[in-house]
């Protein structure tokens, strides 16, 4: 447990290109009963591609308000900049972000709002309710892809189900980002899925514990889990030349030199 909280608490670098946040269920057992606790997590993209666990959080529920604890460590402990933070579609969690960070770009998970989309439409018009909305997370520019929402909103798809639209035009700011960037930087910023993988490895970890005594318990056998998979992350994400070149451009000074 020292380990885990000397890693825990350790200095962290003073900007990293792009961090993905998400958080995982865990059972822990508290006050004789057994609850599913929230265990927050960051994965960081330092500067030279390869990536780092910033820490992991637990808390009873998910929500914006302790997100914005956990972004406030990050600042103790050093970290002065987050150039893009990639989130699903948390109520509150941009607002958080930008309290933390003011000129970090928030950019929402499109696997995410698709899913929700998708929770929407029955199976038989899923596939043409995929292919009209691919039309807009694909488009050239903003400008297309606004058109190409404009189209979906007047289309009998986006009438039979009313709520997919406006699930877009409320998360526009935090959809658009991306749409700066060459294919390259999109595929590595349009979705969680960097953390999701990482989630997994951790849920197969903890599966066969069924819930733990303490948030202790639970905190050392994720670490160690998180630590059989550091090998990975000792080799830069795809593509990352081309992506370290688009971000220098992009942010100017504020992108870090490895």
């Amino acid at each position: 447990m020292d380990e885990v909280t000397a890693w825990q608490s350790r200095p962290l670098e003073p900007c990293y290109p792009v961090v993905f946040m998400d958080a995982i269920r865990v059972n822990i057992r508290s006050d004789g009963a057994v609850s599913n606790k929230a265990v927050f997590l960051a994965l960081a993209i330092r500067p030279d591609g390869t990536r780092d666990v910033l820490g992991l959080w637990f808390q009873a529920n998910e929500g914006a308000k302790f997100w914005a604890k956990v972004l406030n460590d990050l600042r103790h402990r050093g970290v002065q900049d987050i150039l893009i933070a990639v989130v699903d579609g948390l109520k509150g969690f941009p607002q958080a972000i930008e309290a933390a960070f003011p000129e970090a770009q928030v950019q929402t998970c499109i696997v995410h709002l698709l899913r929700h989309s998708m929770s929407f439409a029955s199976y038989k018009d899923r596939k043409a309710v995929a292919t009209a909305l691919k039309a807009v997370y694909t488009a050239l520019d903003v400008e297309a892809a606004e058109a190409a929402l404009a189209e979906f909103e007047e289309s009998d798809l986006a009438k039979r189900y009313p709520a997919i639209a406006p699930s877009w035009r409320r998360a526009w700011n935090e959809v658009i980002p991306f749409l700066d960037y060459p294919p390259e930087v999109r595929r590595l910023i349009y979705t969680t899925n960097a953390i999701e993988a990482l989630n997994s490895k951790i849920r197969r970890a903890v599966r066969t514990r069924g819930h733990f005594p303490s948030d202790e318990a639970a905190a050392k056998l994720i670490y160690l889990a998180l630590n059989a998979t550091s090998a990975e992350w000792k080799r830069s994400v795809r593509e990352w030349h081309h992506v370290k070149s688009q971000l220098a451009i992009m942010f100017e000074e504020r992108f870090p030199m490895a």
